[in-house]
């Protein structure tokens, strides 16, 4: 069994299918399909089981997958090594994050990232797609609850809901004191089309739940930020959407009681275990987390 066939059997566990494994080694179907009977033939045993549609490897075929795909990612780190020795850090960094969270608290540190090291390409996807990593994207930042196992997850702090409103609605017609005077509030709040937005209250050890009718939804957070100044209800968006506005004391908060959640109460950054991460990945991850650190030290 020699290093070839290993780096045949990664590709097509990772793309999911012989065809796609084809057309990322630049080789027939009909060609892949015979080096991985040859491979099978070898070893003795099934390493994939094979549908119409895709490929899943066997136990066998997942711990080869495994060595193979470690010894991959160290034969592209010594390249690397070589090739950058006494250069400028480069490479590309595909990176994925929420339009809000994205806009409002993370522009300021690619920005400062793109500064400190010009060599590297920065491809920002402002997104709020419910998958993790694709081929583009090395790293993906996400409010979630639990993160996937088959991802690592980085902590990138906790993710505080808050109730708000312009001090001109305030004035006009008050704040909400209970969970049913927010649902009967005219709400600027994010949600998923289609779908009733739940929204889940704990004071103290006790969970309620809620379902809302928003009047002003969206997936964008900064256009919702400035709906909520707008005077047009009581916003429930995370605290960084209007951190400077409450600081001035132009947007006032209500029901400080509650820990509000809906889509998840915490901020992973997430990248995939076994894909080969370059210098320029690694190095982006440890900025965000400094800063992500930095950001929490700095709200205590």
């Amino acid at each position: 069994m020699d290093l070839q066939s290993l780096t045949l059997l990664v590709e097509i566990i990772d793309s999911g299918n012989l065809s796609q494994a084809a057309r990322k080694l630049k080789m027939t179907r009909a060609n892949v399909s015979y080096h991985l009977a040859q491979l099978e033939k070898q070893a003795g045993v099934q390493l994939v089981k094979r549908t119409t549609r895709r490929v899943e490897p066997t136990e066998v075929g997942l711990r080869l997958y495994e060595h193979g795909r470690n010894i991959h990612n160290e034969m592209l780190a010594a390249r690397e090594t070589i090739t950058s020795l006494g250069q400028e850090l480069r490479g590309r960094v595909g990176i994925s994050v929420p339009s809000g969270y994205g806009q409002i608290v993370m522009s300021p540190w690619l920005i400062e990232f793109k500064r400190q090291f010009p060599g590297i390409v920065l491809d920002v996807l402002f997104e709020n797609r419910a998958d993790n990593l694709r081929d583009e994207v090395d790293i993906a930042i996400r409010v979630m609850q639990e993160p996937p196992l088959s991802v690592i997850a980085r902590s990138l702090g906790d993710v505080r809901y808050i109730a708000c409103a312009s001090q001109d609605y305030a004035a006009q017609h008050g704040l909400p004191q209970t969970l049913m005077e927010l649902r009967a509030s005219p709400l600027i709040t994010a949600g998923v089309m289609g779908r009733q937005l739940r929204v889940a209250a704990y004071q103290g050890m006790e969970r309620q739940e809620v379902t809302l009718e928003p009047t002003l939804s969206s997936e964008h957070f900064p256009f919702l930020r400035e709906g909520i100044l707008a005077g047009l209800g009581v916003g429930l968006v995370p605290d960084y959407v209007l951190q400077d506005k409450i600081a001035s004391g132009e947007v006032l908060t209500t029901l400080s009681d509650y820990r509000l959640s809906i889509f998840g109460t915490h901020m992973y950054l997430l990248y995939l275990p076994n894909r080969h991460q370059t210098r320029a990945v690694r190095t982006c991850i440890d900025f965000l987390l400094a800063k992500a650190r930095g950001a929490d030290t700095a709200a205590l």
